[in-house]
């Protein structure tokens, strides 16, 4: 089912498509080749190239967390991965929310797992995505956010058969595009992405790794 839980977040963030593309210093085949290494320049280097300073905020994803938790009906001792966590800050918002939970993320970023937040980083496991080390249905929920789109067709596949396997229930938000504009402004302003996908191309995708949990998409308009 497509739900959105994330599309606050993503909007409260401004966005210069054209500074992004044209920049002299970090053109865009140079952005790209940086942020693809995972490491400083993606997380906490230029705005030119990422995030600009990847920091931790107290509570930025707590009304997110609320939603979730009401959706899902997660309960105490609730099991939860977060598949792309970065440096874990939803992590940490999400055990500050309920120490009970047992929280879980992987991350291919040696960078991201060395400054997260020292209250998750045990919890946070270098893997990819397209093998999970849990069994059938060991999650009651897992999560992706603005992750899946960074992979290859041969491991979004494999991801999202995985992501569906450990988990009881879950939900992903992927980035895409509607129209030609927001095409546009998403091939102006990604580093990273690797599948470009409308949101018909996204439930074909889910149809096809057998995907049956909730999703949503992003668009930069």
């Amino acid at each position: 089912m497509e739900i959105d839980f994330i599309s606050s977040l993503h909007k409260a963030t401004k966005r210069d498509y054209l500074a992004r593309v044209n920049d002299k210093k970090y053109p865009k085949f140079k952005a790209a080749k940086l942020a693809k290494k995972w490491g400083y320049h993606y997380w906490d280097g230029s705005r030119k190239i990422n995030y600009g300073g990847y920091k931790y905020i107290q509570g930025r994803w707590t009304p997110i967390i609320k939603k979730l938790c009401k959706f899902y009906n997660l309960k105490k001792k609730a099991k939860i991965l977060d598949v792309g966590c970065g440096k874990g800050f939803f992590l940490k918002d999400l055990k500050d929310f309920n120490s009970s939970f047992e929280i879980h993320g992987i991350d291919i970023s040696k960078y991201a797992k060395k400054n997260s937040h020292p209250d998750i980083r045990s919890n946070i496991s270098l893997s990819n995505s397209n093998k999970l080390k849990w069994k059938d249905n060991y999650f009651d929920l897992a999560v992706s956010f603005n992750t899946l789109h960074n992979l290859h067709n041969y491991d979004l596949y494999k991801s999202l058969t995985e992501i569906e396997r450990v988990a009881k229930k879950k939900y992903i938000c992927v980035e895409s595009y509607k129209t030609e504009i927001q095409k546009m402004n998403l091939l102006y302003w990604q580093v990273t992405c690797e599948a470009f996908c409308t949101p018909e191309e996204w439930k074909w995708w889910f149809k096809k790794s057998k995907y049956k949990g909730d999703y949503s998409f992003i668009f930069f308009d």
